[in-house]
């Protein structure tokens, strides 16, 4: 069973994504902020993160840039964000998202990029 991480300060945001993810088929996993999520990464591992960019602590942007500095092997990450702009989208790429998604999004605008990523899709 594939292993997400949901990073989210937002208690219905994570409740929200876990109750798609679950009933989908994946072991969710939960960090209110950029440095429990780190704390989990470099204990235990994931297929996939699921990051917000807005959190207290350590920012997504934070998370993402300080987990590609590892020395482990690597997941995907999806960034969600209400930020539409296109600087917050290439902010996101260049501290290691793989996709950048803007709230809210429904089951399926989450569920098919993650197929697609952990290479579940069959063509």
């Amino acid at each position: 069973m594939k292993r997400i991480l949901i990073i989210d300060d937002a208690a219905t945001v994570r409740m929200y994504h876990r109750s798609i993810l679950q009933e989908a088929g994946y072991e969710v996993e939960e960090a209110i902020n950029g440095m429990e999520a780190l704390e989990k990464a470099l204990q235990s591992q994931f297929d996939l993160y699921l990051v917000d960019v807005n959190m207290p602590k350590l920012d997504g942007y934070g998370f993402l840039r300080e987990l590609r500095l590892q020395d482990m092997a690597q997941a995907p990450a999806i960034m969600i964000s209400t930020e539409a702009s296109g600087a917050d989208r290439q902010r996101a790429y260049a501290a290691g998202a793989n996709l950048y998604i803007v709230k809210p999004i429904q089951p399926e605008q989450l569920l098919a990029p993650i197929a697609l990523l952990l290479g579940e899709l069959n063509p």
